[in-house]
């Protein structure tokens, strides 16, 4: 599910550099990989598991082109597609995940070493990855005209994008084009895309319909990102730099659909075999929805009773930086969100995550988060019919809690790389009168709350006044605190 991203552009000065980097020893972030783990993955990376480890890919796949489809910057490329029509209507999805239990050790240093960090973690600066470069962005990455081991899916969908089939089996694969977000829009728009990138918007647009039909929600959440602007050519002053959101682009919509598809196949082989962990979400309580909609009153975006919380998000504009700060507010009603293990056949309830209103676990991103390895070891065991190895077994029980507390640290390294920043970007601006609205009052002291400005993009802590703040209304305010060293921006009525 999508997360609050931070973007930066060349703002990454020393003032802004320090401030992260006292965050990360404050988080105890973990740093450099130790050399025993070193070691271990190189020997890993030259020599996958041996065969008399039982491990091989039964099938090679490398005839099936695939293309990968990420951010420009990306190096840890861990999932690849193919999509094509089934004779006789409907369509047949391949989507090549990167097979890390390929590579480590059960027990080894290098096992353990991902069970501490449990997922990459992202700076505006750096990255924080959960396995080494070597692995990552290397060995086990996508990379096109590479032959790789991988798990491959095959997921059959009818002509209306419901899935008739699914299986996933080892095998070797072979990547065929490095494709980003920004040129793969311009060639669907353009209409000269080949048949595998058209059909992306075929599907998506066809499982982004199922999903309104069974009450599901995609947040297309726009990222926060620092603009630089250099120095105009009649003034003295130097580089500026400002906060704006960046809307995503409809094919990442589609290609997150793709995942979510293979996610939801994944939970049902595992519901099917009686043994597997899933991604679970209850539903929001009505005190959560009613703060949103205080939210969405504050921002003068239009939420009448009568209409549903996943139409009102739907007929939003990411463009629009009103709809952008309510969707960054939405993510909220994603807290809560966890992992539940069963096995024996004893399905849990509820089973369902109740933003994709359907069974779902996490699979899709193995080289960047730890529960997905064993959720493919499982998925591979049950389309075989054998019990899934045990050293996944041992693994699960504990597995909730790891996820949980990794999770929390990515939350934290989130919000708290986004007030850093922020402070760092107006550490200048001090004492300076901007226009925002109140999104947020404080029930038990109303004169503290949450304010967001319209130019710069930022959403900031308001207190300091007399009177409670005029929620959903304009106000003025003075920025008093900002810099990188004191991390929170900070607001008093003007």
């Amino acid at each position: 599910m999508p997360r609050r991203h931070l973007h930066t552009t060349g703002a990454a000065e020393a003032p802004l550099r320090a401030a992260l980097g006292e965050l990360r020893t404050a988080l105890d972030v973990p740093g450099a990989f130790s050399a025993a783990v070193l070691a271990e993955t190189g020997r890993a990376v030259r020599a996958p598991r041996p065969p008399d480890d039982g491990w091989a890919p039964d099938h090679d796949a490398t005839a099936v082109e695939l293309f990968t489809l990420d951010p420009p910057a990306a190096a840890d490329l861990d999932r690849a597609m193919r999509l094509a029509r089934r004779p006789g209507g409907g369509f047949r999805v391949h989507y090549a995940l990167a097979d890390v239990a390929a590579f480590v050790t059960r027990g080894g240093a290098l096992d353990a070493e991902a069970h501490r960090r449990v997922q990459t973690l992202y700076f505006p600066d750096a990255r924080v990855p959960l396995y080494p470069a070597v692995l990552s962005e290397e060995a086990a990455s996508l990379l096109p005209e590479r032959t790789r081991p991988g798990l491959l899916w095959q997921i059959d969908l009818d002509a209306e994008g419901r899935t008739v089939a699914a299986e996933v089996r080892r095998a070797l694969v072979r990547s065929r084009a490095r494709l980003d977000y920004a040129g793969a829009q311009r060639e669907i728009d353009a209409g000269t895309a080949p048949e595998s990138l058209a059909l992306l918007k075929e599907i998506g647009v066809l499982r982004e319909r199922l999903e309104r039909e069974r009450g599901g929600i995609s947040l297309i959440v726009p990222e926060q990102e620092i603009v630089e602007h250099p120095p105009k050519a009649d003034s003295a002053s130097g580089v500026s730099y400002t906060v704006a959101y960046r809307a995503p682009l409809p094919v990442e919509g589609w290609s997150a659909q793709i995942s979510l598809l293979t996610g939801m196949a994944a939970a049902q082989l595992m519901l099917t075999a009686g043994t597997g962990i899933l991604r679970t979400l209850p539903s929001a309580p009505g005190g959560a929805v009613g703060r949103l909609r205080r939210s969405a009153k504050a921002l003068g975006i239009d939420w009448p009773h009568h209409v549903a919380y996943a139409e009102t998000v739907r007929s939003l504009d990411p463009h629009n930086a009103r709809h952008a700060a309510f969707l960054q507010e939405c993510t909220a009603l994603l807290r809560g969100a966890g992992y539940t293990v069963f096995t024996g056949g004893r399905i849990p309830r509820p089973a369902v995550h109740a933003a994709v209103a359907a069974p779902y676990t996490h699979c899709t991103a193995p080289l960047r988060r730890l529960v997905d390895r064993y959720t493919g070891e499982i998925c591979v065991s049950a389309v075989a019919g054998q019990d899934p190895p045990e050293w996944v077994l041992a693994a699960l029980d504990g597995l909730p809690k790891e996820m949980a507390d990794g999770a929390e640290r990515a939350d934290t390294v989130e919000r708290e790389c986004v007030d850093i920043v922020q402070a760092a970007l107006l550490r200048d601006r001090v004492g300076e009168i901007f226009d925002g609205y109140v999104i947020e009052v404080r029930e038990h002291d109303p004169a503290v709350g949450t304010v967001h400005l319209e130019d710069p993009a930022v959403i900031a802590r308001i207190e300091g006044g007399t009177t409670p703040l005029p929620l959903g209304e304009r106000l003025r305010v003075r920025l008093t605190r900002a810099g990188p060293g004191s991390a929170k921006v900070l607001f008093a009525p003007a």
